[in-house]
C-alpha cells in the first residue's frame, strides 16, 4: 500500500532506441518541457512576424511617394522585411524535422534535408543584416537631431555612435561565422555562450546609446522652445516620446533575460526598434501634415474675408497668422551530441537552437 501511495503516475519513463540500438530513458516531464518550450518559442516568434508583416503594409501604405526614396525610409523597409524572413524561418525551424521528439532526444538529426540546414544559416545571416540596417537607421536619425550642435560636438558624438555601432556589428558578425559552422558541422570549434551573451550586451549598448543621444538632444530643444515660449511643437514631443520607448522597452527585454525563464526573450529586442523606428517617423510626420492643412485652410479662409469687397477685412476669431509670436514653428548552449542515459532533464538547455537567441544563459 505504501508503494501505491508514493507512486507518480506524472514522473514514469520509458525506453527508447537508438540507431545502432542502444537503449536510452525519456521521462514525462521531459517530454513535457520539450513540448511546452517548442509551443512558446513559436508563439514568439509568430507574434513578431504578425508584428513585422503589420507594420512592413502599414510603412508601405501611409508614406507619401516623395519620401520613398529618402535612406531612412529604405532602411526602416529593408530591415522590417528581413525580420519577417528572420522570424519565419523560426517558426519553421520550430516546425520541421529539426524538432521532432526523437530526433531531439536521440541526437539523431540524419533525416534532416539540406535545405533545413540552409535555412538555419540563413537565420544567422539575416540576423547580422537587419542589425547592420538598425545600426545605420540609428546612426542616420542621430545625424539629424545633432544637426545645430557645434562641428566639434556634432563629430565627436558620431564618431563615437559608429564606435559603438561597429562594435556591436563586429561581434554579431563573429556569432554569425562560428554559428554557421557549428550548424554544418554540429561541433563548435569554440563557447558560442559566452559570444553569444557578447553580442547581445553590445547591441544593447549600442541602442541606449544611440536613443540617449536622441532623446537627451531633444529633450534640450523642447525646454529651450518652452522658455522662448514657443508652442506647437508636437511633432518634437512625439519623436521624443517613441525616443523613450524605443530606449527603455528593448533595454528591458534585453535585461530581464536573464532574469526570467522565457524563451527567446532577447528577440524581441531587435524587433522592437524595427517597428518603433518606422512607427515614430510616421506619427510624427502624420501630425505635421496636419498641422500644414490646418494652417491652409486658416489661411484660405482669411483670403477670402479680404476679397468680400469690405474696406477693412476681419481676421477670424482666434485664427493666428504667420507674423504672429505665438505662431507654430516648422520643424536602430552549448550543447553536447552525446545522448545516454538518463535523458536531460531540462530540454531547452541543449536544444539545437542554431541562432542562440532561444537559448537561456545562465
Amino acid at each position: 500500500m505504501a508503494n501505491t501511495t508514493s507512486f507518480d503516475p506524472f514522473a514514469q519513463s520509458f525506453t527508447l532506441l537508438m540507431r545502432d540500438g542502444t537503449p536510452f530513458n525519456v521521462t514525462i516531464p521531459d517530454l513535457d518541457d520539450f513540448i511546452l518550450y517548442s509551443v512558446q518559442i513559436s508563439i514568439t516568434y509568430a507574434a513578431q512576424l504578425g508584428a513585422s508583416l503589420v507594420f512592413l503594409i502599414v510603412l508601405l501604405l501611409l508614406t507619401k511617394p516623395d519620401k520613398r526614396k529618402s535612406p531612412v525610409f529604405i532602411l526602416n523597409t529593408v530591415a522590417l522585411t528581413l525580420n519577417f524572413l528572420r522570424t519565419l524561418l523560426h517558426c519553421l525551424y520550430y516546425t520541421g524535422p529539426f524538432s521532432e521528439a526523437y530526433a531531439y532526444f536521440g541526437v539523431d538529426y540524419s533525416r534532416v534535408s539540406g535545405s533545413d540546414y540552409a535555412s538555419q544559416v540563413a537565420i544567422t545571416i539575416l540576423t547580422w543584416f537587419l542589425l547592420v540596417c538598425v545600426e545605420l537607421s540609428l546612426l542616420l536619425q542621430v545625424q539629424v537631431v545633432c544637426v545645430t550642435l557645434r562641428d566639434g560636438f556634432k563629430r565627436l558624438i558620431f564618431a563615437f555612435s559608429a564606435m559603438i555601432a561597429g562594435l556591436a556589428l563586429a561581434f554579431r558578425l563573429a556569432l554569425c561565422v562560428e554559428n554557421s559552422k557549428y550548424i554544418l558541422s554540429l561541433e563548435p570549434e569554440v563557447s558560442l555562450q559566452w559570444l553569444a551573451s557578447a553580442s547581445n550586451i553590445t547591441t544593447s549598448i549600442s541602442i541606449c546609446w544611440f536613443c540617449a543621444v536622441f532623446v537627451i538632444k531633444l529633450g534640450f530643444a523642447l525646454d529651450q522652445r518652452r522658455k522662448l515660449k514657443v508652442g506647437n511643437f508636437r511633432p518634437m514631443q512625439i519623436i521624443f516620446i517613441m525616443g523613450c520607448q524605443t530606449l527603455i522597452i528593448p533595454a528591458i527585454f534585453s535585461i530581464i533575460e536573464y532574469w526570467v525563464p522565457l524563451p527567446s526573450i532577447n528577440s524581441h529586442v531587435l524587433t522592437l526598434v524595427t517597428i518603433f523606428l518606422p512607427l515614430s517617423s510616421l506619427w510624427a510626420s502624420a501630425s505635421v501634415d496636419d498641422r500644414k492643412r490646418s494652417m491652409e485652410q486658416q489661411m484660405g479662409h482669411g483670403k477670402l474675408l479680404r476679397s468680400d469687397g469690405t474696406a477693412t477685412p476681419r481676421p477670424l476669431i482666434g485664427a493666428k497668422f504667420l507674423d504672429s509670436p505665438h505662431s507654430p514653428s516648422a520643424t536602430a548552449t552549448t550543447r553536447t551530441s552525446n545522448s545516454g542515459l538518463p535523458s536531460p532533464t531540462k530540454p531547452h538547455d541543449h536544444h539545437l537552437d542554431f541562432d542562440l537567441e532561444a537559448q537561456k544563459h545562465e
